[in-house]
């Protein structure tokens, strides 16, 4: 007999759940209001988009109110495994549609299995995110994933046979796509106003500062209110400590994320595949070095790094953490100048490329200025978004490939037809990751 934890990832009881929750649900009002027909100005329910939002805490929150920026979405449930968290974002959903829309769930799988929703956003703990965004596609949802996309290269490559398979829109929470100044400097590059590329370089936060290298934790009692077995899913069992599972300490637990490598090194790798025209591939070699905490710490991941990552042009990137040789951001440099990029600037050499327009009949690259608001267009018509789930799975691979030749201290050659490592049985073993049972994808 399955358990009750088995028996979420079979799409047959998710439809028999989803049809369940959906009679529950099902409520008719004597008098509809105006506002429920848009007749004043509202969005009517035939044009709304639902949204069920995955994770509460910080970037979960952020990305619930920008799905309020967006007119025709409602959130209509939030969950997490953490009580005040998930309560505090019903409120907060409620108080701005001033009605109660909203519920509140521990278990998402109670909420993926909704059939009046349409959207699933996904900001959970890392190691949560491909079994929420698979429970959800399988259920039928176009989804919203948080960065890093997940902890293995087989689990991201299973939610992208899956986008695929069930015909979903997936959006990942690259947003700097949806900022200007990087898709200027992507297309400055790769339209080849730099002339010939040789060099893309990027550094990101260590995160080493917020947290130090040797956090030692003491066991104690799981706090009222907190579902840490459902917190811990399929990573393995450990005591719990508040730093475990408190932001940014999870971040740099190695059972939780791959470090800062990918939960911040992501951004900004996805820039440098953008403007180096290769987000539908990747790079044949990569080695690296890193500084790692005390064995007896509770943090394992990578203090620091110091990565490069050769592509099939003769391209390399090098990717470095805050505080290395590179400038925070990404720097696209060529045979005839550089562009620099980040959030708070965008610089080149000579500076006069920076007024150079880009013509018809050059690469232009897709247009977003808000990245929920991609996602819903998108949803409503069934086009691509501006992080869809193909240059995901390429770009958060990077990371990956970052993450393993720090760790495993020596070059690694990549075949990015077939997704895997040359002749390094090693390397390929360590694409998977057990999951703590019951979980499985």
């Amino acid at each position: 007999m399955k358990s009750r934890h088995e028996r979420w990832i079979t799409r047959r009881n998710v439809l028999k759940g989803a049809a369940k929750a959906a009679g529950a649900a099902v409520a008719f009002p004597y008098i509809v209001p105006s506002s429920a027909l848009g007749l004043d100005g509202a969005v009517a329910p035939s044009n709304r988009i639902t949204v069920g939002c995955i994770g509460t805490g910080g970037m979960g929150t952020y990305d619930m109110t920008r799905m309020f920026e967006v007119a025709d979405v409602q959130v209509v449930a939030v969950c997490d495994p953490k009580q005040p968290k998930r309560e505090a974002a019903r409120a907060r959903a409620n108080e701005f549609y001033k009605k109660d829309v909203c519920a509140a769930y521990n278990d998402f799988r109670e909420l993926v299995v909704r059939k009046d929703i349409d959207v699933v956003q996904v900001a959970t703990v890392d190691q949560w995110h491909v079994p929420c965004a698979l429970a959800a596609v399988r259920s039928g949802k176009d989804v919203y994933v948080e960065k890093p996309l997940g902890m293995s290269l087989q689990e991201i490559k299973m939610l992208r046979e899956a986008c695929h398979r069930y015909g979903r829109i997936f959006q990942f929470g690259t947003q700097q796509r949806s900022m200007p100044q990087f898709r200027q400097a992507c297309e400055l590059a790769i339209n080849g106003r730099l002339g010939k590329l040789h060099t893309i370089k990027v550094s990101a936060p260590s995160g080493h500062a917020e947290r130090t290298g040797d956090v030692t934790y003491v066991p104690a009692p799981v706090p009222a209110g907190f579902d840490y077995d459902m917190w811990l899913g399929p990573a393995p069992w450990a005591p719990y400590t508040p730093k475990r599972t408190e932001s940014p300490h999870w971040f740099h637990i190695s059972d939780y994320s791959l470090g800062y490598i990918a939960g911040w090194g992501i951004h900004h790798v996805d820039i440098a595949q953008w403007g180096n025209g290769t987000e539908l591939t990747g790079p044949i070699e990569v080695e690296g070095s890193g500084v790692f905490p005390s064995k007896d710490s509770l943090c394992d991941n990578p203090l620091n790094w110091d990565a490069k990552l050769k592509y099939a042009s003769g391209v390399v990137m090098h990717f470095t953490s805050d505080g290395g040789p590179n400038q925070h951001g990404i720097r696209f440099e060529g045979t005839r100048g550089w562009v620099h990029v980040d959030r708070g600037q965008i610089i080149a050499e000579p500076r006069s490329l920076l007024d150079e327009k880009i013509g018809p009949d050059e690469t232009r690259l897709p247009v977003s200025l808000h990245q929920q608001r991609n996602l819903i267009e998108c949803v409503k018509t069934r086009g691509r978004t501006v992080s869809n789930i193909d240059v995901a799975v390429r770009s958060d691979a990077i990371c990956h490939l970052t993450w393993l030749a720090v760790h495993l201290g020596r070059k690694l050659r990549w075949n990015p037809d077939k997704e895997e490592f040359v002749n390094d049985p090693e390397a390929n073993a360590r694409m998977v990751r057990v999951m703590r049972a019951p979980w499985h994808l």
